[in-house]
């Protein structure tokens, strides 16, 4: 019997042995690769098994708002762009929101826990991406980022000159658009000494400038404190922080209230 024809099959063998490891060992990685999704505004749902921990990986820094009901039953954190979640007990989709602190998108999460079972397989990673392609968002977030780094000071200006400035003077700025605000009095100032009313708002990027017409209404002078006006406001600026008595020309000001959410809201 001739020798070539008997070795031929075992060096196919040998061949597959050494192929199969390799074959594992890619079915390995296709299974660990990380689910890849790219963000375009439809809320994204991030199935969870209880007691393992997934990772959500973002393009950028993010903060999440947890809903008071998944507090106890979901273990959240936010480390570098990736979002570790670790469901504790089951729980029915819930959607959270998840903020980019680099001034990029919003995220919107569904997220939901089951049981774990005995031959269930580890859920890969989540890889959240944005879209590239040019469109008019793109456009309005580079401009939302240019109005946004203005600061506080530059938006408060910005509304004043809005309300007091001639109209040749004011400015047209790219990115901060007016909004729509009740022009309902408000309870801002505690002590309800002051009458307040909303008179005109602006966004830029993700910020938002309210300014609220504030009216003595007492028999006395009134000297106007920050500390005194309800609601979450990143900054609060008097165009006069001293009113005299109700019916006096100079018992009216107005103060430019900066805010991360609408002032409905905020308030």
């Amino acid at each position: 019997m001739n020798s070539r024809f008997f070795l031929a099959p075992v060096r196919w063998i040998a061949l597959l042995g050494f192929c199969l490891p390799l074959l594992s060992v890619a079915q390995d990685a296709a299974l660990n690769a990380p689910e890849r999704v790219v963000w375009n505004k439809t809320p994204i749902a991030i199935p969870l098994v209880v007691g393992e921990e997934r990772l959500v990986h973002f393009p950028d820094s993010v903060s999440i708002g947890l809903p008071q009901s998944l507090t106890a039953q979901l273990r959240s954190q936010s480390i570098n762009g990736t979002l570790y979640l670790l469901a504790r007990e089951p729980f029915d989709t819930t959607r959270i929101m998840v903020r980019s602190e680099t001034e990029g998108p919003i995220y919107v999460l569904d997220v939901s826990a089951e049981p774990a079972e005995a031959d269930s397989h580890t859920l890969p990673d989540v890889q959240i991406l944005l879209d590239s392609a040019p469109d008019t968002d793109a456009a309005e977030s580079l401009s939302n980022t240019k109005s946004l780094s203005w600061g506080y000071a530059a938006l408060t200006r910005y509304a004043a000159q809005q309300l007091y400035a001639p109209t040749r003077l004011i400015p047209r700025q790219p990115g901060v658009v007016a909004i729509p605000v009740s022009a309902e009095p408000v309870e801002l100032v505690h002590g309800a000494r002051i009458e307040a009313v909303p008179v005109a708002a602006w966004k830029a990027g993700l910020r938002y400038v309210t300014a609220v017409k504030l009216t003595n209404r007492t028999q006395r002078p009134v000297v106007l404190d920050p500390r005194e006006l309800r609601g979450a406001w990143l900054a609060a600026t008097f165009q006069h922080n001293h009113l005299l008595p109700a019916g006096d020309e100079a018992d009216t000001t107005a103060v430019y209230l900066i805010s991360d959410r609408p002032f409905d809201v905020a308030l």
